[in-house]
């Protein structure tokens, strides 16, 4: 019963925040600086000529959120749960984010 209650509440859940982050050779550009804490629903559309795919971590944690390697011309996508404070995201493809595929998120 309480299963029963819980599915029919479960439109009362906040929609998660969204957010896009585009990736091409050799930059990574979000659609957001800032978000609230909490659900992040995150895709990765890769405009390059080379697979890439997104990692975050939050400042001082260890915890690493990922998006799959993205195909040239395809949308990756994820859901996460983040917390508040400094992110930062990357391209995880060796060398790409010494190229320049680097950015941050505030998350408040």
């Amino acid at each position: 019963m309480i299963a029963a209650l819980a599915a029919g509440l479960a439109f009362l859940s906040p929609a998660p925040a969204r957010m896009l982050v585009t990736a091409d050779e050799w930059t990574l550009v979000s659609s957001r600086q800032r978000i609230a804490a909490g659900k992040l629903a995150i895709q990765l559309y890769n405009r390059g000529e080379d697979g890439h795919d997104l990692a975050a971590r939050r400042v001082g944690a260890t915890r690493t959120f990922r998006v799959s390697e993205t195909k040239p011309g395809q949308l990756g996508e994820a859901t996460w749960r983040l917390k508040r404070g400094r992110y930062r995201l990357w391209c995880d493809l060796p060398g790409h984010s010494a190229a320049g595929m680097r950015a941050s998120l505030r998350v408040r």
